[in-house]
């Protein structure tokens, strides 16, 4: 059996879904600045939930996953869990 793999490139992957699809994605206070500069200084080591678009652009970050998927919802976007 083969390990074939698909490759996505980013062009493709921010037209999928078609402005419908959303990725939920776990993320560390370290990272948050780099995906939001506009936020706060945060401690180190403390685990976020972030809401990103297709294309991989941050839409928003909360510590709880199930805000970001309801957030998702009410702007009529299916959320993903990105790994």
């Amino acid at each position: 059996m083969s390990d074939a793999r698909i490759v996505v490139s980013p062009e493709s992957l921010a037209g999928l879904g078609h402005g419908q699809l959303a990725f939920v994605k776990a993320v560390k206070s370290e990272d948050i600045k780099a995906l939001f500069p506009d936020a706060p200084p945060l401690a180190p080591g403390q685990n976020f939930w972030a809401l990103l678009d297709a294309s991989g652009t941050p839409l928003m970050v909360s510590d709880s996953r199930e805000a970001v998927v309801m957030n998702a919802h009410e702007h009529d976007l299916e959320a993903v869990s990105l790994h």
